[in-house]
């Protein structure tokens, strides 16, 4: 197509996006182009304020402006229970429930031998260090809630491994979700139910 330059290379940045394919992203930059100078103006400012700001909580690794995050932070959160996660989008998801009142680790991916993906390069040291503070956390339990596939169980098989010499309890959500499906983009019923349905590992 003969569009412009400028157009295209903003189409271009668009289908980097997750789940923007090359329509969405002309759309998306057509938008754009519609609207005005201000507008765009605030919207590049706050695309950069996320990029400046946002950092890891040095707790839990959830996404937060503090060095610890609002939930970590929190002094009504339940303390015994740390629900793990795959990326930040699954605590999102998680506290839309309603159902959940304990805290997190973000693991930010899962173990896939095949892309080449070890327990180094993800969060794991982090959540074992912080479980060995036991008589600082008090924890009771570990909840898994990874994404029902191949990487999640064998990422769940191997916490596990690692877990049980701490001697805590380790549970996992409810299969109400079905194989395959993202947390992310299941209903806060379906994933109220599996939290509330959990089971032993």
């Amino acid at each position: 197509m003969n569009l412009s330059d400028s157009l295209e290379n903003l189409i271009e940045e668009f289908s980097k996006l997750p789940s923007i394919g090359r329509k969405t992203a002309q759309r998306l930059a057509i938008h754009i182009i519609k609207q005005p100078r201000e507008s765009v103006a605030r919207f590049s400012e706050t695309l950069l304020n996320v990029k400046d700001r946002i950092k890891f909580c040095r707790i839990c690794c959830n996404i937060t402006e503090q060095d610890i995050c609002r939930i970590c932070n929190s002094k009504k959160r339940d303390t015994s229970k740390i629900c793990v996660v795959e990326e930040p989008q699954d605590v999102i998801a998680i506290e839309r429930t309603n159902e959940y009142n304990g805290l997190y680790h973000v693991l930010h991916g899962k173990i896939s031998p095949l892309e080449g993906v070890g327990p180094d390069d993800i969060r794991v040291k982090e959540l074992i260090e912080r479980l060995a503070r036991i008589e600082v956390n008090n924890v009771s339990e570990v909840i898994f809630a990874l994404n029902a596939n191949v990487e999640g169980e064998t990422t769940i098989l191997y916490l596990t491994k690692l877990l049980k010499p701490l001697g805590i309890n380790t549970t996992r959500i409810a299969r109400g979700i079905p194989i395959g499906a993202d947390l992310e983009l299941t209903d806060e019923i379906t994933l109220a139910k599996a939290i509330e349905g959990r089971v032993n590992v």
